[in-house]
């Protein structure tokens, strides 16, 4: 299947699709992909939604996510992962890249990329990840501008507002703030960097609408599956950077290894062989659809040498 023959694609727009997942029974699991392979990879382990962290685009981009990357830049990530497995994607907007113009601007470029869903966080810049200090706080009432901006323009996609207030203003200025984000239209809420799993149900049982949990790792918040996240009170959760964090760590191994042994020998069994690349990204289909190209014939493991 390939995203160039249109009896493949979807015909459902993807907020429409995002939608239908999120109503049936259950926790909406989306691992974070941060790029088209590891979108290919999730799609191939049987996830059916998935999430784009703006923290992994920016590391994967080699800066920190300090919201200093553009709309333009955020959409080539979506197209990536859209034409890969057109699987709903549920898209971190930061901050909304401006104010209510830029929110709507923001929102139009994501669904033309193919994004399903957007979350808009009330910090102002510079921000940071949620888990960490001294984040500065929006007034409410700016960021539910926002919110109402985004559903104005909005033709399909979901929008989850997220706010940051449990760190600074404590539970009762966190669930205030999700109530006014929801009076200017939000779909759903995210609730960020909660710390205890009483936290968790506490919002929950405070806040009637579909939520959001975020299980990253070497954050504020324990270590929850998702039938917990589930017995909480939660129709969603999302990995945000995992799959970028083992995809780091296994190259900083292999360039390790080829500077330790001038080559790449001792990590051959670690490796995707050519083989598993091409049926990941369907490199047999594609040629199919062009009779002027002679399919192509994978060696079967390496050479030895004479």
């Amino acid at each position: 299947m390939t995203y160039l023959v249109a009896a493949n694609l979807p015909t459902a727009s993807a907020g429409e699709r995002f939608r239908a997942l999120l109503a049936r029974p259950g926790i909406l699991q989306m691992p974070g992909a941060h790029n088209g392979m590891a979108a290919l990879q999730a799609s191939a382990a049987g996830f059916e939604a998935l999430y784009l962290s703006g923290a992994a685009m920016t590391a994967s981009m080699g800066i920190p996510d300090l919201g200093m990357i553009t709309v333009d830049e955020v959409c080539f990530f979506i197209r990536q992962i859209a034409r890969a497995t057109g699987l709903p994607l549920l898209v971190d907007g930061d901050t909304g890249y401006g104010e209510a113009l830029n929110v709507m601007h923001m929102v139009r470029s994501f669904e033309d990329a193919g994004a399903a869903a957007v979350h808009i966080e009330d910090q102002l810049l510079p921000k940071k990840c949620g888990h960490l200090n001294d984040k500065k706080l929006a007034d409410p009432h700016d960021m539910a501008a926002k919110i109402a901006a985004a559903r104005h323009a909005r033709r399909h996609l979901f929008i989850v507002a997220r706010t940051d207030a449990a760190a600074s203003e404590g539970m009762d200025g966190a669930v205030a703030r999700a109530k006014v984000y929801l009076e200017a239209g939000a779909d759903a809420i995210f609730p960020e960097a909660l710390t205890t799993a009483e936290m968790f149900r506490t919002f929950a049982s405070r806040v009637d609408a579909p939520l959001l949990a975020n299980m990253t790792e070497f954050g504020r918040t324990p270590f929850f599956t998702a039938a917990e996240f589930q017995d909480m009170g939660y129709r969603m959760v999302i990995w945000p950077v995992s799959s970028l964090r083992v995809a780091n760590k296994a190259q900083a191994d292999l360039y390790a290894a080829i500077r330790r042994d001038g080559g790449t020998q001792a990590l051959l069994e670690r490796m995707q062989t050519r083989a598993e690349l091409y049926a990941a990204i369907g490199y047999h289909d594609y040629e199919a659809l062009d009779a002027s190209i002679v399919k192509t014939v994978i060696p079967e493991g390496m050479p030895q040498r004479q």
